[in-house]
């Protein structure tokens, strides 16, 4: 037997199906938990035999289905303050207490699947440091390959670098992991623009291209033509929701209707304002707080209003989508760099608060406008979709990877 109990890799790779867990940190919002799971479905898909099993802090995880093989682990929740200090989100445990509780159940649900592969999204440390002890483990043990996984967009590179140097990330990347997945295409944007990285470790950068989404169930057939609404998770939707409904109430003429997906983090007193206005509308105006399967709203939406966050920008181009984004600026600027680079890219329209003003004149204008958008697919590269596809291919190599070594 290995340390910690585990197999060597000889008897533990050759005689079983690849097993990969996916780690997001999920403090807020639907972003990383959505990523991870489009990565799981695509891997499991791409392997009959492999497994996927997902770590994630987010509090909505278990509204979402996921597919054969695939399965989560909910991490004791934690929410920011508004001071940007975090606190446990129902335990009443303090902050340093939660984080060594959510690392031991990391560690625990390490040994106990074992995996091939540890795809960690995003944070090189994990929450708070969290993932230092088992990336000790996994590299002293070296039976699991270990890739850190990035968006397109990170921050803007002064901001991302003094981030980084607080959370040491920069040698948490260099030492314990054997691959960076970019999930866009360096033409558009480099995420590590700003981060002092080794050679070596750009070395071992893949620029897989961002990572398509496809329909599980089929749009509703003969249904009237509307514009998807969505701030994705909502918890900073307000404002974006706010000027739509407005501009449906300002101009009785605004047409077709519009569907709003609030998301989950949008509610209270707010929702339900919301909710008296879009039953004033008549029918011009609906609304849903969640929609797990938002794909389907996606395809058959004549356009969309939204925000500019990872997820919902890779559905826009996969569904290829005449898209207005209205991104956020605050905490981070990723939202703002990834609306503008698409913008002079041609693939979307960014309505700008400092160029366009956040009015309703300008969203009544951004909605009339969408027909005469051009698709993203005027402006699209090869190779700008196949995310998935690609890694799906860099699993089966770094598992191989395994196979040849445990046969030597």
């Amino acid at each position: 037997m290995g340390q910690n109990g585990s197999e060597p890799l000889s008897a533990r790779v050759m005689g079983r199906s690849p097993r990969v867990m996916l780690y997001s940190h999920d403090t807020f919002g639907l972003g990383h938990l959505r990523r991870s799971r489009a990565l799981a479905s695509a891997i499991t898909a791409a392997d009959p035999g492999a497994s996927a099993l997902i770590l994630t802090g987010s509090p909505v995880a278990g509204r979402f289905t996921f597919p054969h093989r695939v399965d989560h682990i909910r991490l004791p929740g934690v929410t920011k303050r508004s001071d940007g200090t975090y606190e446990s989100q129902t335990l009443g445990m303090d902050i340093d207490a939660t984080t060594s509780l959510r690392s031991g159940l990391i560690q625990s649900a390490i040994e106990q699947y074992d995996p091939d592969l540890l795809i960690v999204d995003k944070e090189p440390t994990g929450f708070r440091g969290e993932l230092l002890d088992a990336l000790n483990d996994l590299v002293e043990r070296g039976t699991t390959k270990i890739v850190l996984g990035l968006r397109d967009v990170l921050d803007e590179p002064e901001v991302l670098a003094r981030e980084w140097e607080r959370k040491n990330a920069i040698a948490a990347t260099e030492t314990f992991y054997d691959e960076i997945w970019v999930y866009g295409v360096r033409s558009v944007y480099d995420p590590t623009r700003g981060l002092d990285l080794s050679q070596q470790a750009r070395a071992r950068m893949h620029w897989t291209g961002y990572l398509r989404r496809t329909v599980c169930s089929p749009p509703t057939e003969n249904e009237a033509p509307y514009i998807l609404v969505t701030p994705g998770g909502g918890g900073d939707g307000e404002a974006m929701v706010n000027l739509v409904l407005a501009a449906y109430e300002k101009d009785p003429d605004l047409i077709p209707r519009a569907k709003i997906v609030y998301g989950p983090f949008l509610s209270g007193d707010t929702r339900r304002d919301f909710e008296t206005r879009v039953e004033r509308l008549n029918g011009r105006v609906s609304a849903v707080g969640f929609e797990s399967e938002i794909e389907r709203l996606f395809a058959g939406a004549q356009g969309v209003i939204c925000m500019g966050g990872y997820n919902t920008f890779c559905e826009v181009l996969s569904f290829d989508k005449r898209a207005v984004i209205v991104p956020r600026t605050i905490p981070r600027l990723e939202q703002y760099i990834r609306a503008s680079r698409a913008e002079e890219l041609g693939l979307v329209r960014m309505l700008d608060e400092r160029r366009d003003g956040m009015t309703v004149d300008a969203m009544i204008g951004a909605i009339r406008s969408l027909p005469y958008q051009n698709p993203p697919s005027a402006a699209i590269s090869d190779g700008l979709l196949d995310g998935l596809d690609y890694v799906t291919d860099r699993v089966h190599t770094l598992c191989d990877q395994l196979q040849t070594r445990a046969a030597e």
